[in-house]
C-alpha cells in the first residue's frame, strides 16, 4: 500500500476481564499519541454488534486503512474482527491484535499499575506491525476430502460412521488387534441397563463392512506433516503373523499352543494363548500372534499353530510396515487407561487377592467373562456376602488426580445393582465422597439402588483396608463424614471403583501432533465454550475421553 498508514485502536473492556485490572482509559489515551493512530476508542465488549459496528463507522469516517484490536487472544476473535474489516471494504489482513487479556490482564491480577503499563506497550507494538501490514488475498488450495480418526472405541467408531455415512472417506486406525475399546469389556451400561455388546457390536461390524472405511488395527500413528486439508499420515502397520483374509477364526491355531499367559481383555483373571482372538466379538476377527510370549519363530522353536492352520495362514515372515496416507482432517479419540491403585498402598491392591478394581469386577459379572458371570473371590473362589466399593480411587485426591472421572459413582451404582440381581442377599455398601449423578436418569437410577435393591450408602473416605491372612477377609476403616465417627465395616470382597486417566496413546499423539494438554494430561480444546472439540491446530478435532473422562453418551455426542 502507498497511502500513509492511517490507524485505528480500539480497546476492548471484556466486561471486567480486562478493565478490571487495565486502566483502559490510559491505554486508550496512550493510543491516541502512537504515530500513525487517527483514532482510538474503548467498549465494554468490542466483539458485540455495537463494538464492531463503532468500528465499522469509524473506517469509513476516518478512512482508516489499518486497524488495531486490544482485546483477548487472537485465536477467540481475530477471524470476528477481519470479518468486520471485510464488511467496512477493508482488507481482512490489515487488522493486527494486541493480547492484553490472555497475555496481561489474567497474568497481572495482582499489579493494576504493571497491568496497566504492559497493555501500553503491547499497543504500542501492535501499532508498530500494523503500520507495516500488507493486504493479502486469500488462495483456495485442493483439499483432501478424507479423514483419519484415532482411535477404534465407541468415540472413534461413532465419528468414523458418521463420516462414511456423509460420504467422506475414513482410514481408522487403531492400535490394538480389534476395535471396540474398553465399551467391549463391560457387560451392562447405565441407566438403562442396557447390554453393551449388543450396542457395540453392530458398529463394529458395520465398520469393518463400510465402504468409506478403511480399518487398519494393530497400528500405529507415527508421524504427521502438513496443514490442515493435506496431512500426510505415517501409519506403522504391526506384524499379526496371521493373515487376515485368510483366516477362518475356527480356533485350532490356539488349541495346538502350549503357551498361555494371563488374558488382558479380561484384566489377568483368565489365561489366554500366545496365539489369539483378543475377544469372541473381535472385528477383525482373526487370529494375532503374540511374539513376546510366542516360544520362538526365529529361530522356529514350535510351529505348532502353522502345523494346524488348514487355511495356511500363518505367516512367520511378516514385517512391520509404514503406509503413508493422506487426509484433511484428523480426528483423536484416543480413549483412556484406568487408574493403577498399586500406588496406595492403604488399599492393598497387588497384595491382598479379593481386592479388585472395578473394571475387574466388570469382567466377572460378564457373562462372556472369565467366570461366565459368577461373582466369586480370586482367593477361594467362593461368591461374596459383603461387598464394600470405595469410590474416588485416584480422582479427586491433590495427590493423584484432583479432577472427579464423572463415571465412578455410577458405574458403581450400576455394578451394585447387577450383584443384588443376582445375589438377593448379599450386602453391597459404597463409601463415597459425593454422589454425582449428573446425567439423565442417572439420579433415579441411584434412588432405585437404595430403594428397591438395598444398597447402603457411606458418606466418608476409606483410610485403609487390611486383611486376615488366614480368611483373606478384609476391614474396611473409614470416618462417617455424616456423623464424623469413624467405622469398621467387614467384608468378603472390596472393590476399587478406579478413576479414569489419560491414556499411552494419548500422550504419543499428543507429541506427534504437537497438541496442547490440560494439567491433567488429557488433549486441550481451543476453547471450552465456542470451540470446545478443535484444538489449536486447524483440522485436528478432539472426540472423546481423550480429552477428559466422560460417559458413553458424551464420547459418542
Amino acid at each position: 500500500m502507498s497511502a500513509e498508514p492511517r490507524i485505528g485502536v480500539y480497546v476492548c473492556h471484556c466486561g471486567t476481564n480486562i478493565a478490571g485490572f487495565v486502566d483502559v482509559t490510559k491505554v486508550v489515551e496512550y493510543a491516541k499519541a502512537l504515530p500513525y493512530v487517527v483514532v482510538a476508542r474503548d467498549y465494554r465488549y468490542m466483539c458485540s454488534d455495537p463494538g464492531q459496528r463503532l468500528i465499522k463507522e469509524d473506517i469509513k469516517t476516518y478512512s482508516l486503512n489499518r486497524i488495531v484490536i486490544a482485546a483477548c487472544s487472537p485465536r477467540l476473535h481475530e477471524p470476528t474482527f477481519r470479518k468486520v474489516a471485510e464488511e467496512a471494504g477493508l482488507n481482512p489482513y490489515l487488522v493486527e491484535m494486541a493480547n492484553i487479556r490472555e497475555q496481561d490482564s489474567w497474568v497481572h491480577m495482582d499489579n493494576p499499575s504493571e497491568a496497566t503499563e504492559k497493555a501500553k506497550d503491547l499497543v504500542r507494538m501492535a501499532v508498530a506491525r500494523a503500520a507495516l501490514l500488507e493486504p493479502l488475498e486469500k488462495v483456495v488450495v485442493p483439499v483432501k476430502k478424507a479423514a483419519l480418526v484415532i482411535g477404534g472405541g465407541i468415540a472413534g467408531i461413532s465419528a468414523a460412521l458418521d463420516l462414511a455415512e456423509a460420504g467422506y472417506p475414513v482410514y481408522l486406525v487403531e492400535e490394538k488387534p480389534s476395535i471396540g475399546g474398553h465399551m467391549a469389556q463391560l457387560d451392562k451400561t447405565f441407566p438403562t441397563m442396557d447390554c453393551s455388546a449388543c450396542i457395540l457390536t453392530p458398529k463394529m461390524v458395520e465398520v469393518s463392512r463400510h465402504p468409506n472405511i478403511k480399518l487398519k488395527t494393530y497400528s500405529e500413528v507415527v508421524g504427521v506433516e502438513g496443514t490442515v486439508g493435506s496431512f500426510k499420515v505415517k501409519v506403522l502397520m504391526k506384524p499379526r503373523f496371521v493373515i487376515e483374509d485368510k483366516c477362518t477364526a475356527c480356533g485350532e491355531c490356539a488349541q495346538a499352543c502350549p503357551v498361555e499367559v494371563p488374558n488382558e481383555f479380561d484384566m489377568g483373571l483368565s489365561w489366554r494363548k500366545a496365539i489369539y482372538i483378543p475377544f469372541p466379538q473381535a472385528v477383525p476377527n482373526a487370529y494375532v500372534l503374540d511374539l513376546e510370549n510366542c516360544l520362538g519363530i526365529t529361530p522356529e522353536a514350535c510351529l505348532k499353530c502353522k502345523e494346524v492352520c488348514e487355511a495356511d495362514a500363518i505367516d512367520y515372515d511378516m514385517q512391520p510396515k509404514i503406509e503413508e496416507i493422506e487426509v484433511g482432517t484428523i480426528i483423536v479419540a484416543t480413549g483412556y487407561d484406568t487408574y493403577n491403585p498399586v500406588i496406595d498402598p492403604e488399599y492393598g491392591y497387588g497384595r491382598y487377592p479379593n481386592v479388585l478394581t472395578s473394571l475387574e469386577v466388570e469382567r466377572l459379572l460378564n457373562a462372556a467373562g472369565p467366570t461366565g458371570g459368577k461373582l466369586v473371590r480370586p482367593s477361594d473362589g467362593r461368591p461374596p456376602k459383603r461387598i464394600v466399593y470405595v469410590q474416588c480411587v485416584g480422582s479427586r485426591n491433590k495427590n493423584r488426580n484432583p479432577y472427579c472421572s464423572r463415571v465412578c459413582c455410577m458405574y458403581a451404582v450400576k455394578q451394585a445393582r447387577q450383584i443384588k440381581e443376582k445375589y438377593p442377599d448379599a450386602q453391597v455398601t459404597i463409601f463415597y465422597i459425593d454422589l454425582r449423578a449428573f446425567g439423565k436418569g442417572y439420579e433415579e437410577f441411584y434412588e432405585a439402588a437404595q430403594r428397591e435393591y438395598g444398597v447402603s450408602f457411606v458418606r466418608g473416605r476409606v483410610s485403609k483396608i487390611v486383611e486376615d491372612p488366614e480368611t483373606h477377609n478384609l476391614v474396611v476403616r473409614a470416618e462417617d463424614t455424616l456423623l464424623g465417627t469413624p467405622v469398621e465395616v467387614e467384608a468378603d470382597m472390596v472393590v476399587l471403583s478406579v478413576g479414569i486417566a489419560p491414556s499411552e496413546g494419548t500422550r504419543k499423539i499428543a507429541d506427534i501432533l504437537g497438541l496442547s494438554k490440560s494439567p491433567d494430561g488429557f488433549l486441550m480444546e481451543a476453547h471450552a465454550k465456542l470451540r470446545p472439540v478443535d484444538t489449536m491446530i486447524d483440522g485436528v478435532f478432539l472426540c472423546g475421553t481423550a480429552q477428559g473422562p466422560k460417559d458413553i453418551p458424551d464420547s459418542v455426542a
